[in-house]
């Protein structure tokens, strides 16, 4: 293990933040050649207590993540957080107890309640991102086996521990950081701040390093648009723009993530956030472009015309590829509040007034009504 002294970074270097706190950097994704993308993991002393934020995944960044446990100064506490639960994020959670019982230190593990369900089942999880897609761009397998080839990258993922329980189990908190008032929840006496975000997926965290001034996006800036079919957009722009505000201000100087090899400050971190909420914007017009303005949308035509423009403005996130482009169309079509007809063609419900409600059975319609009246009170339905 050693700083980054090369123009090309390797699984397990470090960069130095200051003198309790590092950033050990992971792996980008390669599923030609069977190599895993792996998260970068970040870890700071607070006190004496230390601070893991994410545990990327194989044995080799576990390797590594054992070795910069103690680069940041002695502790005997240890506190894992989890940014969000794809699996390269999640795969060595289960290090939190491993090292906890080395040293007979306390340790505690929190998760995101919404994202429990796919750290259990990734696979199914794969699989329902990929069926969007299925005849749109080039898959390499069928969804069901591309699921599978994409999860068994992974191997091994343990990503719950005996510790482990979800941030949700505490009382959530109203957070106060300069102008920007948002919930999640405080650890090490304030000194770490966890910040409800859930853009890049349904449970998904920033996490904020009072002492250090260090803001760690986890990927809610793994480009402007989501991929993921739990992605929201909306929420992504949101924490981008909580970000810029907190650089703004001066509560936030430094900016780290789940994937980029770099650790940016000051105006260079201010610049690209503003970069990504420009992109957010430019993308919205991409879209519109390809939709065109017709009532109905042809999905393989669009996302053809979506690809290109993300191609022009290079904004495809730390993982660019195929897959992940036509992804993102699917869900700028549901931003444009577009729903998929079953013809391989997208559009809007249509403005049409509704018709009228009957409203009370009358006549013989009073029969049902009365037996359905008697279930739903039988079943206790009016208490």
């Amino acid at each position: 293990m050693s700083t980054l002294s090369t123009p090309t970074p390797t699984l397990g270097d470090v960069l130095v933040v200051d003198d309790r706190t590092v950033l050990v950097l992971g792996q980008e994704l390669d599923v030609a050649h069977d190599q895993p993308d792996v998260a970068n993991a970040l870890l700071h002393r607070v006190g004496s207590t230390l601070v893991l934020v994410d545990t990327g995944v194989t044995l080799a960044f576990r390797d590594a993540l054992r070795r910069a446990v103690d680069l940041v100064g002695a502790w005997d506490r240890l506190v894992v957080l989890t940014t969000h639960g794809h699996p390269d994020h999640v795969g060595n959670d289960d290090l939190a107890d491993e090292l906890a019982a080395e040293r007979g230190v306390p340790v505690e593990h929190h998760v995101p309640a919404g994202d429990m369900a796919q750290m259990a089942d990734p696979d199914s999880y794969w699989v329902a991102s990929f069926r969007r897609i299925a005849g749109v761009v080039p898959l390499p397998a069928p969804p069901q086996l591309a699921g599978n080839k994409v999860v068994s990258l992974f191997a091994p993922l343990r990503p719950f521990g005996a510790t482990t329980r979800p941030y949700e189990d505490r009382p959530f908190e109203r957070l106060t950081l300069g102008s920007v008032r948002t919930t999640g929840w405080s650890f090490a006496d304030g000194a770490v701040a966890v910040l409800r975000t859930q853009g890049h997926c349904t449970g998904h965290v920033m996490v904020l390093l009072r002492d250090a001034g260090l803001l760690h996006l986890g990927d809610e800036d793994n480009g402007p648009c989501g991929v993921m079919h739990d992605a929201d957009q909306l929420k992504i722009q949101t924490a981008l723009g909580t970000a810029a505000t907190l650089l703004a201000e001066g509560t936030v100087t430094v900016l780290t993530d789940g994937h980029t090899p770099t650790i940016r400050r000051g105006a260079e971190a201010t610049a690209f956030v503003e970069t990504l909420l420009d992109q957010a914007a430019a993308l919205s017009q991409v879209a519109l472009d390809a939709a065109g303005g017709r009532p109905e949308v042809d999905l393989r035509s669009f996302a053809a015309g979506y690809g290109e423009g993300v191609a022009r403005l290079g904004v495809g996130g730390a993982n660019p590829n195929a897959m992940f482009t036509g992804m993102m169309a699917v869900n700028a079509l549901k931003e444009l509040g577009l729903r998929p007809t079953g013809r391989g063609g997208w559009r809007r419900p249509p403005a049409t007034n509704p018709a009228p409600v009957a409203g009370m059975p009358r006549g013989l319609a009073l029969v049902p009504a009365a037996v359905a009246m008697l279930r739903w009170k039988l079943r206790g339905g009016d208490r």
